[in-house]
């Protein structure tokens, strides 16, 4: 997701291990109901978000997870069923889980259906807000596949030239795997910036930058706590982001038969106890189902090299998708991840909630 490191230094209440988040976030889930495989795969998802800098879907999510867990919109223990399984598809009715469980649980579907057929898809319906749309394209990328993850979400990014909330922030995520080094990796919104940006920022107390919101009318605006809606991506030609919305609800929500955007309850509630029943789509390709693996590769190699080796403008750097992440998470398994005042005040609540030994913080970290 091009937007990473979301929390200036000035705002860093601490860091904690990256290992202790991850232990904390499976405690909590565990000891809210949640089963063995809904704590892992929420843990695993928020852990990526945080690792690799996109701060507004990791670990800050706990709470709000705990809560929809607690309260009935989340099933803790559901049962996962596949159905109209033939050829290079499948259909995963996901009870309501967890979004995380069930993106992993499609992919490894779809991972499983590639390495035979060299395409596999998979439509899921009944799932729920799974986070970093890069975490589940990456499960596929690391099989060595290429892997696209899409999602809708409830309505709260406005039109082109709209004054009134349409689409979800509805993420594409694509991961492509390179010999030698890390994968290609896109994980982005079709909204100027994603909803829970808005929330961090809040949090901050920050200006959000120009043109990414609006208030209730569709007007321009920078301040957090005045956002209504959301700008599609693309500014003044946002229509394109309005347009890849549009394709995002249509293969995940469309065709799992499920809800668009602007029928789905807001994330942040009020109502906390109905299973929202948002829609995905999960994809694998197997390189090799169309040109040798070694050609692939050289490719790959060839054009993420070049990119990379292409003119800057003065004061800039020219990067791949993915490598601004990718550098961010070796400096966060080195120094631990950085975490705001609220989260951190969040986070020794939930253990004192629940009796738990709270992640080690070292205060003021930069």
């Amino acid at each position: 997701m091009s937007a990473a490191f979301e929390t200036p230094p000035q705002a860093i209440g601490g860091r904690v291990a990256l290992g202790e988040l991850d232990r904390f976030c499976l405690d909590v889930l565990t000891a809210a109901g949640a089963d063995a495989l809904t704590a892992d795969a929420a843990s695993r998802a928020m852990l990526h978000g945080t690792r690799h800098g996109v701060d507004s879907h990791g670990v800050r999510l706990l709470p709000h997870y705990v809560t929809v867990l607690t309260e009935g919109r989340v099933n803790r223990r559901p049962k996962l069923i596949f159905s109209r399984e033939g050829g290079a598809t499948a259909s995963l009715d996901a009870d309501d889980a967890h979004g995380a469980l069930a993106a992993y649980v499609g992919m490894e579907r779809a991972v499983r259906i590639a390495a035979e057929s060299g395409i596999g898809a998979v439509s899921i319906r009944n799932s729920s807000h799974f986070g970093p749309a890069g975490a589940f394209a990456l499960a596929a990328a690391e099989k060595g596949m290429i892997g696209i993850a899409l999602c809708n979400s409830d309505s709260f990014v406005r039109l082109h030239d709209g004054a009134a909330r349409f689409h979800g922030t509805n993420p594409i995520a694509c991961a492509v795997p390179c010999a030698g080094s890390r994968p290609w990796l896109l994980d982005m919104a079709t909204s100027a910036v994603p909803y829970n940006r808005v929330q961090l920022y809040r949090s901050l107390r920050r200006a959000l930058p120009d043109g990414v919101a609006s208030d209730g009318e569709g007007r321009d605006t920078t301040d957090a706590e005045a956002v209504e809606m959301l700008a599609p991506v693309g500014g003044a030609f946002g229509f394109k982001g309005a347009g890849l919305a549009g394709m995002v609800e249509i293969f995940s929500a469309i065709l799992a038969g499920m809800a668009p955007g602007f029928d789905v309850l807001p994330m942040a509630g009020p109502d906390l106890s109905t299973p929202r029943g948002l829609g995905a789509f999960v994809m694998a390709v197997r390189p090799d189902a169309f040109v040798d693996r070694a050609v692939f590769e050289a490719g790959m190699r060839h054009y993420v090299e070049t990119l990379r080796a292409s003119p800057a403008r003065p004061g800039t750097t020219v990067m791949a998708p993915g490598d601004r992440e990718w550098a961010e998470a070796e400096r966060r398994e080195a120094a631990g991840a950085p975490l705001d005042p609220a989260t951190i005040s969040e986070f020794r609540e939930l253990a004192r909630r629940f009796g738990l030994a709270a992640p080690d913080i070292r205060e003021g970290g930069t």
